[in-house]
């Protein structure tokens, strides 16, 4: 056949192959920048292959972060070569290959180039490896250009690589790659209009995988107006299925006009219509699967919704999902340039242009926020657990890779030290996540390769929403099922069986497995294989029904949705959980029926039996406690527990209810009262008193005595006051002057002593008879301070309140002078109280 040289010419990227070329032969390695539609996809790899009869014969690898981007491509780039796919361009993803020893350019998706470098990582008899849409960022694409590197700098420096994107970090992927030349093609790719179309009312922001319903009718609508404005198929952008499906929805059937939905999980023949010209005009419903490699042919206008998603991982809970979030800048970019590939066009943004600015400029590196187990294993497998070695643009965080490492511990994938096991090699290889990979394996000696299989690979391939969340009624579905999902389910169980071919199953698990497998799993029995397999994917996550919700050994509590099939269910194995606005708990999306006993099984590394004893209902409790993770399995009272222990939980007490467990006497409240004015005003050496002081220094002023204590009501024999005297200064000396800084009694010149109140430390009190206090001038002091003087009548009722005695006896002596002499005649009440006599008697006792 003949290559279509008419189209191959007109790809703008072609003027900019001799700088690429020099590139390569010079450094070994460039960044392509190219915009969108100017074929660096296509024609690039094939130049550098030879295959249009330019540069020596090379077999070249293109790498795309999507199965529809591998498949298209590969695609795509035959029909340029006028050849059928899998003769001199084939691809290879997840269970399917097309293509032959005469394939000279093979594109795969990065996670099978991953399994690649690890079963050889020369890369044997391939000489380019190009690594396209780089910006997307995604974990896998950046594993393997780190790999990549180091393959490059090690072992094959003539291996050549391409880092290739529209909307990439050039500077970043040149520094990356030992300073490599940037490379840029200018595109002569069509004028594309913008078109600002924000929803007219206020709509609520993403949170979790929840998306405003009126953003969604707003996007509908703003479908409908460019099919009324414009000319040619429209492509909308969609964060997920579930939105897709919504506004397919509200769309309807548009007279003269077929609805499309295209995403990961669409079937192969959808994809295929969806990148062959259509007969009439059409509306692509679309992921961000469409964003980049993959021209659609026909399209004239792109409505962009602006949200799209990313992993997200909880480690609070163990959980990871999906999030919605703003689409970047340059999303937008990749997004809109689908417009203009084959005409002028333009793009409806659904948001107004000056949110636009304030949008992210590249998507969030999925090795910042994503789960890092698969990647830990495969830095690992490669010699470098902690991946410190490793050309990455970003580092790992370490709270992420220090998670990782401890579940691959857990499943027997890395020693000690972090190094990969022989079982780790194995999982890595694969082509599933880790947990997976153990649930396979695992999985297979207990219930069968079969089975295992069949519920891995429901696990790895997501189900549809409407096969519902009990995990073995959604396999009994597959089973049976003729749609698109169980044709790609049954795909995937033939590789996951073949993979898991060599564990040694004990015959009668290979009879019942084959057994269940022949009745569609419907018995109990077969549900809780199910189970099994599940429960060995997501140890963490075996749950127990309490009050109403699951508590997971993890700690997390998770409630399933009304009307599930789980709800009656004791134990179940959540595969896949989020959380909703506003929910303090998780809410299951998938999951299995267990029993205790393959909760014991699955999650016997949280078994533990211990002695525990802590504060509860008002005193202390003590059971030896068998647990698994956060889950009780059963207790029984404990006598002679531990007397570290019992201290322990006694101190829990305190610190839940209060100091005033123990004994306070009045004598003991004072010296506190008192301490704490010290401490205001005098600072060190005198102790802090406070609550949270006391607390942090218990063992210091309640030993011995809470050592002896057993309950709450041991606590309430102990001498407050005599602890607290325990902080006092004794070291210093300046104990021996408590009386004197802050006595509880002070002598007023009635020849009283009268009581000091320290209750506000600011200001302590005096509260005194008026006559008591005649002849003095100054108010009496504390420490230098000044006391707050609240001066009472003969009947003990307080009349003035005053720091400046003398101030009081000139101007408001005299109106309580003409208020209480009446009332009080028997008490003196001279004019001049300054000059007066101080007295504790009357009159007439004064005249006897």
């Amino acid at each position: 056949m003949i290559p279509r040289f008419d189209a191959l010419d007109a790809l703008p990227v072609r003027a900019a192959l001799p700088d690429l070329n020099d590139a390569l032969e010079g450094h070994g390695a460039a960044v392509l920048a190219a915009p969108p539609g100017t074929g660096k996809t296509t024609l690039v790899p094939l130049v550098l292959a030879g295959l249009l009869g330019e540069g020596p014969a090379r077999r070249v690898v293109v790498a795309e972060p999507r199965r529809i981007a591998a498949r298209a491509a590969a695609r795509r780039m035959a029909w340029l070569l006028g050849e059928r796919p899998g003769d001199s361009v084939g691809h290879t993803v997840r269970g399917e290959r097309v293509g032959g020893r005469h394939t000279r350019v093979e594109v795969v998706t990065t996670g099978v180039l991953l399994q690649r470098l690890q079963r050889d990582q020369e890369l044997t008899g391939v000489d380019v490896v190009v690594l396209d849409e780089c910006h997307e960022r995604h974990l896998d694409a950046d594993a393997s250009a780190a790999f990549l590197w180091d393959v490059r700098e090690t072992l094959r420096p003539e291996l050549r690589l391409v880092a290739a994107s529209a909307t990439t970090d050039t500077a970043g992927w040149a520094r990356l790659l030992g300073g490599a030349p940037v490379v840029r093609a200018h595109g002569s790719a069509f004028d594309v209009e913008v078109v600002w179309a924000p929803p007219v009312r206020a709509v609520r922001p993403p949170h979790g995988m929840r998306v405003d319903p009126a953003l969604l009718a707003h996007v509908a609508s703003v479908v409908r107006r460019a099919l009324a404005e414009r000319s040619g198929d429209v492509l909308c952008f969609l964060p997920g299925v579930g939105e897709i499906a919504r506004v397919a929805g509200q769309l309807g059937a548009p007279p003269g006009v077929d609805v499309l939905q295209v995403h990961g999980r669409s079937p192969a023949q959808v994809q295929d219509a969806v990148l062959s010209p259509g007969v009439r005009r059409r509306v692509v419903l679309a992921t961000s699967v469409a964003e980049s490699s993959l021209t659609v042919p026909g399209v004239r206008v792109v409505v962009d919704s602006g949200l799209a998603r990313e992993p997200r991982v909880d480690h609070a809970r163990g959980l990871s999902a999906l999030t919605t979030v703003r689409a970047s800048q340059a999303a937008g970019r990749q997004r809109a340039g689908r417009a203009g590939r084959e005409a002028p066009g333009a793009v409806y943004r659904c948001w107004a242009q000056a949110e636009d600015g304030r949008l992210p400029a590249f998507p969030a590196p999925e090795i910042k926020v994503a789960d890092l187990t698969a990647f830990a294993l495969q830095a690992a497998c490669w010699g470098d657990p902690d991946a410190s070695g490793l050309a990455l643009l970003d580092a790992p965080p370490a709270g992420a890779m220090a998670a990782a490492r401890e579940l691959l511990t857990a499943i027997g994938a890395v020693d000690a030290a972090g190094r990969a096991t022989s079982r780790g090699v194995r999982l890595a290889r694969l082509g599933l996540h880790p947990r997976l990979g153990r649930a396979l394996l695992d999985g297979a000696a207990l219930v069968g390769v079969e089975r295992a299989a069949e519920v891995v690979a429901l696990l790895s391939e997501e189900a549809p929403r409407e096969y519902g969340d009990d995990l073995a009624a959604a396999l009994r579905g597959a089973l049976r099922g003729g749609d698109a999902y169980a044709g790609r389910w049954r795909s995937e169980v033939r590789r996951l069986r073949a993979v898991a071919a060599d564990v040694d199953v004990p015959p009668a698990r290979r009879a019942s497995s084959a057994a269940g497998a022949s009745r569609g799993g419907a018995a109990d029995g077969e549900d809780l294989t199910v189970g099994r397999v599940v429960a060995l994917a997501f140890p963490e996550r075996v749950a127990r029904s309490d009050g109403g919700s699951w508590l997971m050994v993890s700690g997390t509590r998770a409630e399933v949705r009304d009307g599930s099939g789980l709800r009656g269910a004791r134990w179940l194995a959540v595969a896949v959980a989020d959380r909703p606005v506003g929910r303090g708990h998780a809410r299951v999306q998938l999951a299995a029926v267990v029993d205790e006993e393959v909760a014991r099984l699955a999650a016997g590394a949280l078994l533990d039996e211990r002695d525990e004893v802590h504060w509860a209902d008002g005193d202390v409790v003590a059971r030896r406690v068998e647990r698994l993770g956060a889950v009780e399995l059963g207790a029984r009272p404990l006598r002679d527990a531990d007397p570290a222990l019992v201290r322990g939980a006694l101190v829990e007490g305190l610190e839940k209810e209060g100091l005033g467990l123990l004994r306070w006497s009045a004598e003991a409240a004072v010296l506190r009262q008192r301490l704490a004015f010290l401490r205001l005003r005098l600072g060190e050496p005198w102790p802090d008193v406070g609550d949270a002081s006391l607390h942090a220094r218990v063992d210091e002023w309640l030993e011995p005595e809470l050592g002896r204590a057993r309950r709450r009501s041991d606590l309430g024999r102990i001498d407050a006051g005599a602890a607290l005297g325990r902080l006092l200064p004794w070291a210093s000396g300046a104990a021996g002057r408590l009386d004197e800084l802050a006595p509880e009694r002070i002598a007023v010149p009635s020849g009283s002593r009268v009581r000091i109140d320290y209750a506000d430390p600011e200001r302590p009190v005096l509260a005194v008879k008026v006559q008591e206090m005649f002849g003095l001038q100054e108010s009496p002091r504390v420490a230098g301070v000044p006391l707050l003087v609240h001066l009472l009548s003969p009947a003990g009722r307080p009349v003035a309140v005053t720091a400046d005695l003398a101030s009081f006896w000139r101007e408001g002596y005299k109106g309580v002078r003409a208020e209480l002499r009446g009332r009080y005649p028997k008490h003196p009440w001279p004019e001049d109280p300054a000059g007066a006599e101080p007295t504790r008697h009357t009159n007439a006792r004064l005249r006897r």
